[in-house]
């Protein structure tokens, strides 16, 4: 009889692996972030939030062993324990994303725009590697803008990923059974090819986050750059910092050092010190020390190839070729 229940008891076991597409062991969750010193002296204190990789509110994790928390609420966290504080006197956006989603980039733009208003202290986006699209979008709600000189920026614009899979789904024997209340209740399906009108709503909708995006720099450069010479390299290429510069779309070509400075001078200290909010125990030895992540579960097996997510048309302010 056991010789009977251990093949049963394995294949269940199987099944329940495949099923659930992985095999979660909960770890300890992340603490509430705490003031870490990265260089400098003073009372007075200078701030550096990163915001770094894809922005969406995915909180799933790179691998296996971590996780990625999401960054609109770490960000609003950061700023909300730093309007709390009449020591910090700057802060510095130290942006490394080729952008996002729309919501989520405009969410965190609107976080920094708030805080500025509330706080009235000075705002410095260091650029670093990339700083593209939605992570221009962002960027442009700091006072100035610091380019690393090797720093990829701009790609200015809307893009929705959208596939046509029904004749591969034909091929292999898979019919289109969507029942639906209104001929347009599936736009964007890739079930099924996009007809000329479905085309030309998702149209509209990328054009009205396109203006929208214009408005965000008009709004951010404050009269360094007008709007139909905006629109002529608003295209969705790419610049690198000595282009942007020329371009207005920038303030100056620097290093993570120089956009420190800067923030000090427009805070009016000679001396301060540049700290960070991260977990407890974070290692942070200077300012290039990146934000750690913090694990949270171990995912062991993981079948589940993006079968699972959801099909169909997002909008992204993002660089991705």
């Amino acid at each position: 009889m056991r010789n009977i229940l251990k093949p049963i008891v394995f294949l269940s076991l199987f099944l329940s692996i495949i099923l659930a597409g992985c095999v979660v062991i909960g770890l300890p969750k992340t603490h509430p972030l705490k003031e870490k010193t990265i260089g400098g002296k003073g009372a007075a204190k200078v701030l550096i939030i990163d915001i770094s990789g894809i922005i969406t509110e995915d909180e799933s994790g790179p691998d296996l062993f971590q996780e990625k928390p999401r960054i609109t609420a770490r960000v609003k966290e950061e700023l909300e324990k730093a309007s709390e504080d009449d020591a910090v006197k700057a802060l510095i956006l130290r942006i490394n994303t080729p952008g996002g989603s729309v919501t989520s980039c405009d969410i965190i733009s609107h976080e920094i725009k708030a805080f500025k208003k509330k706080s009235g202290i000075p705002v410095i986006a260091e650029l670093m590697d990339t700083a593209a699209s939605g992570g221009y979008y962002i960027a442009s709600s700091a006072d100035m803008i610091v380019a690393h000189p090797t720093t990829v920026t701009g790609s200015i614009g809307v893009i929705s990923y959208s596939v046509n899979a029904s004749g591969l789904l034909e091929k292999i024997g898979i019919a289109n059974q969507t029942v639906k209340s209104g001929d347009k209740k599936d736009l964007g399906t890739p079930l099924r090819a996009m007809t000329d009108e479905e085309r030309g709503i998702l149209q509209s909708v990328v054009d009205s986050m396109y203006e929208r995006f214009l408005d965000v720099i008009i709004e951010g450069r404050r009269g360094a750059i007008a709007r139909d010479e905006l629109k002529k390299i608003a295209d969705g290429r790419i610049f690198t910092a000595e282009q942007a510069l020329k371009l207005k779309l920038i303030d100056s070509i620097g290093y993570l050092d120089d956009a420190v400075e800067a923030a000090k001078e427009k805070a009016g200290v000679k001396e301060a010190r540049v700290i960070t909010y991260a977990p407890p125990s974070a290692y942070k030895s200077n300012i290039y020390s990146g934000l750690p992540i913090s694990p949270a579960q171990v995912n062991l097996i993981n079948i589940d190839s993006g079968l699972s997510k959801r099909f169909g048309t997002s909008f992204m302010y993002i660089w991705m070729p």
